[in-house]
């Protein structure tokens, strides 16, 4: 803010939105680097999800999804279960991504309390690892300066190492803190495959195997955070597929909403709905005046039916072809590390300064200039662009992309 209010910088007023575009107040156009913070995974402004909320709009916009029901939500509860990983059975929804982990971490401690293991209350968490702000998710951060000013307010979970920086090394010190602590475990949250926010560190599909067998052995809770992952990012449509496995809980947000609303759901296994039944004691006491608010339940089923229907997920296997030519042509430029690409994500590591680096700026300050919108992970830039993008699009922004960093190297 200092910059803003110094007058150094101005913010760049987007004035409308549409396809992979953004347009500011003075008509030039930006090609969206990362679907606006991973939201806009169909784009802007698809004319079917804004169809789809304005019909609803003119039916019904809001009502408690307490003692009432509604269409949209319940439809919506049914198709995502039919696509969710086989087991995953029942609905909660929520407002955002931070929300759905909030849900899930209640739910897996209340869980345990009322079924014979109230001892069962801590979290294991995976350094780098990035959940939400609010209180519940941001303690489980491992990114420490997104957690260090609220220290005093959080619950500190267990932590393993993250399997980026070694994955038979994050599998054992997680065997040896079940067979030592299980007793006091209630469950471990994961990102599978990619840690989105710690600068899309990318971990392998056995790890995420070896971590189901773990935590099946000590009937520890899985909960997959697939907030980011989820919905075709990493190639399938659960970053889960990957591995072929089920957690016990799943996270999911962003995309879902399509880029019109916040919009999120935790799916869970029947075991997990029946441990809250027997009495209003053994209640979930839980819930948010928007969750499954009409709107955005019509704008979420509307959105999986734009996955069925234009064949999101077949369409973008091609294009992240190009994204993985990007990554192994940038790899070769000096100044260039850690190449990696993953579905549709491709990303980069500049310098060394983490988040407080200047390196992934200068990459945004010239993708601007170039006609790109290329927020970095402070010296971690990456792309994360809508699935459906067209394929001319994404040549252009790739080429941007590679400029961009040209120059900031």
């Amino acid at each position: 803010m200092d910059d803003y209010v110094a007058g150094r910088v101005a913010p760049l007023v987007i004035d409308r939105a549409e396809g992979a575009w953004l347009f500011d107040r003075d008509g030039r156009r930006y090609l969206d680097g990362n679907s606006s913070w991973w939201v806009a995974s169909l784009g802007h402004r698809h004319p079917r999800l804004v169809r789809a909320l304005l019909d609803q709009a003119g039916k019904l916009a809001h009502t408690a999804l307490a003692g009432l029901t509604h269409e949209p939500a319940v439809r919506l509860a049914q198709e995502l279960v039919e696509i969710a990983p086989a087991g995953l059975s029942r609905v909660l929804f929520s407002d955002d991504g931070s929300t759905a982990v909030e849900t899930a971490l209640k739910l897996a401690v209340q869980f345990w309390a009322q079924n014979g293991q109230p001892t069962r209350r801590r979290i294991v968490a995976l350094e780098g690892a990035f959940h939400g702000d609010t209180a519940g998710a941001t303690a489980l951060g491992g990114v420490e300066l997104f957690r260090r000013p609220f220290a005093p307010l959080l619950v500190e979970p267990l932590r393993l190492p993250s399997p980026a920086d070694g994955e038979e090394h994050s599998l054992e010190e997680l065997s040896r803190l079940l067979t030592t602590r299980g007793d006091e475990i209630a469950a471990l949250i994961v990102e599978p495959m990619v840690q989105g926010a710690a600068g899309m560190r990318c971990h392998g599909a056995s790890y995420l195997r070896g971590v189901r067998e773990l935590t099946r052995a000590h009937d520890v809770l899985l909960i997959a955070d697939e907030v980011f992952t989820g919905l075709g990012r990493t190639g399938t449509m659960w970053a889960c597929q990957h591995a072929g496995i089920t957690p016990d809980l799943l996270c999911t947000a962003k995309a879902l909403g399509g880029g019109m609303l916040p919009f999120a759901a935790t799916l869970v296994t029947d075991r997990i709905f029946r441990g809250f039944l027997g009495g209003k004691e053994r209640a979930f006491w839980h819930g948010h005046s928007f969750t499954g608010n009409p709107l955005g339940a019509a704008v979420a089923r509307e959105v999986l039916a734009v996955y069925r229907d234009e064949e999101i997920l077949v369409r973008a296997s091609r294009k992240a072809e190009r994204l993985a030519t990007l990554a192994a042509d940038l790899a070769k430029i000096p100044g260039v590390r850690g190449a990696r690409h993953l579905g549709m994500i491709a990303a980069f590591d500049l310098a060394g300064g983490g988040y407080l680096g200047g390196a992934g700026w200068q990459v945004y300050e010239e993708g601007l200039r170039r006609g790109a919108y290329l927020r970095p992970l402070g010296d971690t830039v990456y792309l994360t662009p809508p699935l459906n993008i067209a394929e001319g699009e994404l040549d252009e922004l790739c080429e941007i992309f590679a400029a961009a960093v040209a120059t900031g190297c």
